[in-house]
């Protein structure tokens, strides 16, 4: 027999943790029992963020400063660092310690990963992709994209916060990026958001 899970709201995906302030808890109603056809989350309403800034340094020395799976550390400012706890850094299926995210997809200069389902927190399908793309022998675009479903939220003004809130968190780690891949020094990270902000 199929357990069909309630949807519950938590804090923004465990690679935002202590940048998000924790969301305001809601129910979907479970999917009704049955099959392989079976769908958790009904009405799924699926948000996207693309960020890009340009890199003054070509594609190769780009990526090979900021690429690695586990550069989210450095860029996003983790305290607590990061590891690869499974396969290999750059390859299909590594899976890092920050938000036990697993490659699910890469090319020569890019990454795509998701996050696993985890007890307690609503699965949101979140997924995001690293791409540096050569703009000229002496520049490069970097692009993020976030791929998520925020049906979970109460309503449109909590799941704009939410995205506003992931913007930011991106905008800031693009900007650390360009800044390491530059070769310049990162600005102390900002300090966590207070409870209840």
């Amino acid at each position: 027999m199929r357990n069909v899970c309630i949807v519950r709201s938590a804090v923004l995906a465990g690679v935002l943790a202590g940048f998000g302030a924790p969301m305001p808890a809601s129910a979907q109603a479970p999917a009704a029992a049955g099959g392989d056809s079976v769908i958790v989350v009904e009405k799924p309403t699926y948000a996207t963020i693309t960020l890009e800034t340009t890199v003054n340094k070509p594609v190769a020395d780009v990526w090979k400063r900021v690429g690695k799976h586990c550069d989210v550390a450095e860029w996003l400012q983790i305290a607590a660092g990061c590891k690869i706890t499974a396969g290999q850094d750059g390859q299909v299926g590594a899976v890092r310690t920050v938000g036990a995210e697993v490659i699910v997809a890469q090319t020569q200069y890019s990454y795509t990963y998701t996050q696993p389902p985890r007890v307690g927190r609503p699965y949101n399908l979140y997924h995001g992709t690293l791409e540096a793309r050569p703009m000229s022998p002496t520049s490069t675009k970097l692009i993020y994209t976030l791929l998520f479903d925020n049906s979970m939220l109460p309503d449109d003004a909590a799941r704009e916060k939410d995205k506003a809130t992931r913007t930011a968190v991106f905008t800031r780690a693009l900007n650390n990026m360009k800044t390491l891949a530059e070769g310049g020094t990162l600005p102390p990270p900002p300090a966590p958001p207070t409870p209840g902000q």
